[in-house]
């Protein structure tokens, strides 16, 4: 299934106002269990992160990592950088209406982007998955970050993570591998040239099965009927409650596998 065409459609409906905007946002924190994960290692980093830190949002999408962290510490610079000129434009559009200042996004290719020794962190979340050149990548993002500067990156794993059918396909179309191997990543990781590499899995038993009643559910049905949008809100009356407290249990928990990778690693 084609992921990219229903998130347009919601990314068209939910810009029609600031205020809806950031409704969609409040929604993507509640719902997508990466967001869980990615705000839990953000409050870690931000212990010790520097008072005016420059931050890489490598593949940007909607804007809604950004957006959280302009909120949160207004003397951080947030670059967004993603392929998608469309989503470009309406993320500055946005940040610009809501007075975000100190947040900018540009077009740019993740395989030739570098900005030599600028950043003090890189976020990339869901966006590896979606680039075969990964190595390139890593690189370009290793040579961009300050001595000491860390990335954080989440993507599936190979144990489920595209949600491939035994066909091989993945349940996304636009994944180019179905997974990382968790040594593999962190191989192509020190191949790029950093040092020290933390990677444990994410989505284990609790977020898988709130992936499948949050998002895979309700993404397959709004790709066969569009009409369904009008049922969402009371499906998700229903689910809701579950998928907040499986996404508490995952976010806190140990796991020996999971769907997903949460991956650190310094320079």
């Amino acid at each position: 299934m084609e992921y990219d065409p229903i998130k347009n459609k919601l990314g068209v409906f939910f810009n029609q106002s600031p205020a809806l905007r950031k409704l969609f946002y409040n929604l993507l924190d509640l719902l997508l269990l990466r967001t869980w994960h990615i705000h839990k290692e953000l409050r870690n980093w931000e212990k010790t992160a520097p008072a005016k830190a420059k931050i890489l949002d490598a593949g940007s999408g909607f804007g809604q990592y950004s957006f959280y962290m302009t909120r949160k510490h207004p003397n951080w610079t947030i670059s967004g950088v993603d392929v998608k000129d469309d989503q470009i434009a309406d993320c500055n559009q946005f940040f610009a209406k809501t007075g975000k200042s100190n947040a900018h996004f540009e077009v740019g290719d993740l395989t030739k982007f570098t900005k030599s020794d600028t950043f003090d962190f890189a976020l990339s979340v869901d966006v590896m998955e979606h680039i075969l050149e990964d190595v390139q990548v890593f690189k370009n993002i290793y040579a961009s970050l300050h001595k000491g500067g860390m990335l954080l990156i989440s993507t599936p794993s190979d144990q489920g993570g595209s949600d491939a059918e035994e066909s091989g396909e993945s349940f996304i179309g636009e994944h180019v591998r179905n997974g990382y191997n968790i040594n593999e990543i962190q191989d192509k990781l020190k191949t790029a040239g950093f040092s020290k590499i933390d990677a444990k899995y994410s989505y284990g038993t609790p977020g898988h099965i709130s992936w499948i009643l949050s998002m895979k559910w309700p993404m397959k049905i709004l790709s066969v009927t569009k009409a369904f949008i009008i049922l969402l809100p009371f499906y998700y009356l229903i689910t809701f409650p579950f998928c907040l407290i499986l996404n508490q249990i995952d976010t806190n928990g140990n796991h020996t596998t999971g769907t997903g990778l949460i991956v650190k690693a310094w320079k």
